[in-house]
């Protein structure tokens, strides 16, 4: 009885954070989300706020466009992390293997705004980049590589590494390297140990690493708005728009609770594709 009370009191701040700053404001956002205001100025229970999204081919085309790039970024995450994680893991000396992780949680100790910034130093027109260009002779005047699909794709990759990454060297750390070892014994060839041993192996970190990255992305509004710009057409944006610019919570609410439906629901098909299960990518 004294173990099940100490450990209720130590979650059970756990529990109250959980309730009072999540459950509950998402409650009410869902209640607003069905209040409608009709011709005659009074408050209505309505499902006219999700029709609006439904009816409108501008928010339909913003959600799959902004769909579309999380799945890319993800994907692409997934290709860049990957190899680093290996390396950390698998090839580079123990006594090494700490101080590159360290080195990649270094710059995520700094805050996203400023994180992008920095991009945006890098990238625009009288940065960094065109600085070098120009002394080098290969342009004469600078480059605005800013406020373009591509950087905005650079921007949400390189803020979304972390989270790839960590799940996947966490899954790749306790693989035994034997496999590898008794797989080129047997003949194996690289590609077929890469596809046969290590990728199911490492699935749960990949699969775990994949939700959290797609959901960061799909609801990342810092970076497209930054990098992107005002044509970034990102689905964030028309949400902080009803929100912020119309005033129209209502609306907003609406979108939000159908970002949330959305994105849950690729991420069951997506499961339901790999033949993976949620609960193996959460542990």
């Amino acid at each position: 009885m004294r173990l099940k009370l100490g450990i209720y009191l130590l979650f059970l701040p756990v529990f109250l954070w959980l309730f009072l700053l999540i459950v509950i404001p998402q409650f009410e956002l869902l209640m607003l989300s069905f209040r409608f205001e009709d011709d005659y100025g009074d408050m209505i229970w309505s499902f006219e706020n999700y029709k609006e999204f439904f009816t409108n081919e501008i928010y339909w085309y913003t959600f799959a466009r902004t769909a579309f790039y999380a799945i890319f970024v993800t994907f692409l995450t997934f290709v860049v992390t990957f190899p680093v994680a290996f390396y950390i893991t698998k090839i580079v000396d123990k006594k090494y293997a700490l101080f590159l992780s360290i080195l990649l949680l270094l710059p995520f100790w700094v805050s996203e705004l400023v994180r992008v910034y920095g991009w945006t130093i890098l990238l625009r027109e009288t940065g960094v980049i065109n600085f070098f260009l120009q002394y080098l002779g290969f342009t004469s005047k600078g480059i605005e590589f800013l406020y373009n699909d591509v950087s905005m794709i650079m921007g949400l990759v390189y803020t979304s590494m972390l989270f790839m990454i960590v799940p996947i060297i966490s899954a790749l750390d306790g693989m035994d390297d034997s496999y590898i070892e008794a797989a080129y014994d047997l003949g194996a060839s690289k590609l077929i140990i890469f596809f046969k041993i290590i990728i199911p192996y490492a699935s749960s970190g990949i699969v775990s690493g994949f939700i959290v990255v797609f959901m960061l992305t799909l609801g990342n509004y810092l970076t497209p708005n930054l990098i992107g710009g005002k044509n970034s057409l990102w689905f964030t944006e028309q949400i902080y728009n009803q929100f912020i610019s119309s005033m129209n919570w209502n609306q907003g609410s609406a979108f939000g609770f159908l970002l949330l439906v959305l994105s849950s629901l690729i991420i069951f098909v997506a499961l339901k594709l790999s033949k993976q299960s949620l609960s193996k990518a959460l542990r």
